[in-house]
């Protein structure tokens, strides 16, 4: 009786071994790097030196957004965009990855029932002659299951694990990048309609400013020059109107593409809206809060914590390794007898493989592994640096293009003013047609100027909004101030 428990004994002296040993981790303590940015955003200093608490990887699209028609496209877009679902397609693609690599820590048993049926000659039989042997097995067997010693299995599990996060950071990464692009192009299709209803009304002044010279001019009261001028006023105004209609068709069909629906574009706002769309002020914090609020530097980190990972698999490969097969069953000679008394059978076989020789294959893998590991890093610190980069070019974007949109704004009221002037000194013979004609001139390109900063200022706080990681702590300023 004792000498049937022997094996069992042994099995379970290995597995208490395995989890004494169970900490012995060969895998490096992992260390973030420094972050090679400054601590300021001192290029900006001046105009972003409120403090902002970390976002700590929150997604706040819905606090940055204040236009109703705004937030249907994005909650659209974040539900049927397909680029998105192909990224959250490969989180689940991840995932079950790092599910099969968890499954191999845990013994995998199955239900067994096989037999053999052999003729073994007369030479090596332990009869007189040749004979037909049969023999038939049934029970629960466990698989090749390797007593992880060394944390190979479990090193491999963990690198599986931090790459199926790094690919969830990069699907935050996608959502973000969507929200921003649906935000800019319904900003820029806004921009566009508000420049073609200026361009409407302009078209409409100067076609009647035609007719009134073609009538002059046919009684010999104005001249062919001034003619052609006014005529020139027109088609400068009907060719700006052709080229809002295509920016407009443009980001109606880029906003069709983003929601995912095509059919959404018939049901975009017809005219321009001069309400605030979103937050007009950012706090963008301190350069350190990109490293959690940023999810491509978080999924560059999980990516290099999965190569140290690595790392300590490739170094357990040195060492020996330990599996256990084995099965519990029953036995016999005969199908029929096979679950008849006194059938019960077992079979036990531990195994170690000690490596020895194998022509410098695992110090490759083990260099190799290193070097992967120098390239995360690398990709690591340069992703830090194309944020800090990326948020301070937002950053001064948005504080030169609001100091600009004011003076473009005193522009276009000076302009409005000089047409204003001009027409009641023509009308009064003071100044000629021309003066007047190249005031008109002068004040519709400032007030399309000033469309097109305000534009690209919502743009840039947009851009601000995405580089940051689509969220802040603290908002500075509430939807519709200035």
């Amino acid at each position: 009786m004792i000498k049937n428990k022997k094996p069992i004994f042994v099995a379970s002296v290995l597995v208490g071994s395995s989890c004494l040993l169970s900490a012995c981790s060969l895998i490096p303590v992992y260390q973030r790097p420094v972050a090679p940015i400054p601590e300021r955003w001192d290029a900006v200093e001046s105009s972003v030196s409120r403090p902002s608490q970390s976002n700590s990887g929150s997604f706040e699209w819905k606090m940055f957004v204040g236009d109703a028609q705004l937030r249907k496209l994005i909650e659209l877009a974040l539900a049927n965009n397909r680029d998105l679902r192909q990224a959250m397609l490969n989180v689940q693609a991840a995932r079950a990855q790092y599910g099969l690599r968890r499954a191999d820590r845990l013994p995998n048993i199955d239900l067994q029932a096989g037999g053999i049926r052999q003729r073994v000659p007369g030479d090596i039989s332990p009869g007189d002659g040749s004979e037909i042997q049969n023999t038939w097995q049934a029970g629960v067997g466990l698989g090749a299951f390797e007593i992880d010693l060394f944390r190979r299995v479990a090193s491999m599990s963990e690198s599986a694990m931090q790459d199926y996060l790094s690919t969830q950071e990069t699907a935050r990464a996608a959502q973000i990048t969507l929200v921003g692009d649906v935000i800019e192009a319904y900003i820029s299709r806004n921009g566009a309609q508000q420049r073609r209803l200026l361009t409407e009304q302009t078209l409409r002044s100067r076609e009647s400013s035609l007719r009134l010279i073609s009538a002059r001019r046919s009684v010999g009261v104005a001249a062919a020059l001034d003619y052609q001028e006014a005529v020139g006023l027109a088609e400068q105004a009907r060719a700006e109107l052709e080229r809002t209609d295509r920016q407009i068709s443009q980001a109606s069909n880029a906003i069709g593409l983003l929601v995912g629906d095509l059919g959404v574009v018939q049901s975009l706002p017809a005219v321009a809206s001069n309400d605030v769309m979103i937050v007009q002020d950012v706090a963008p914090g301190l350069p350190s809060d990109l490293l959690s609020s940023r999810p491509d530097i978080e999924a560059a980190e999980r990516r290099l914590r999965a190569r140290n990972a690595d790392i300590g698999a490739a170094r357990a490969a040195f060492f020996p390794r330990i599996t256990l097969t084995g099965m519990f069953g029953s036995s016999s000679a005969d199908l029929s007898d096979l679950f008849s008394s006194g059938q019960r059978a077992w079979s036990f076989s531990p195994q170690i493989a000690v490596p020895i020789f194998s022509g410098g294959r695992n110090s490759a893998n083990l260099d190799l592994s290193r070097v992967r590991k120098d390239l995360a890093i690398v990709d690591y610190e340069r992703s830090i640096q194309i944020a800090f980069r990326e948020v301070a070019d937002a950053l001064a974007a948005t504080d030169t293009l609001r100091r600009e949109e004011q003076a473009q704004a005193g522009l276009a009221y000076s302009g409005r003013e000089a047409v204003r002037l001009s027409e009641a000194r023509y009308k009064a013979g003071i100044d000629g047609h021309l003066r007047y004609l190249d005031a008109q001139r002068s004040a519709f390109t400032s007030q399309i100027a000033l469309i097109q900063v305000t534009t690209e200022r919502q743009l840039a706080l947009a851009n601000l909004f995405r580089t940051l990681g689509g969220g802040w702590g603290t908002l500075s300023a509430t939807i519709g101030s200035e």
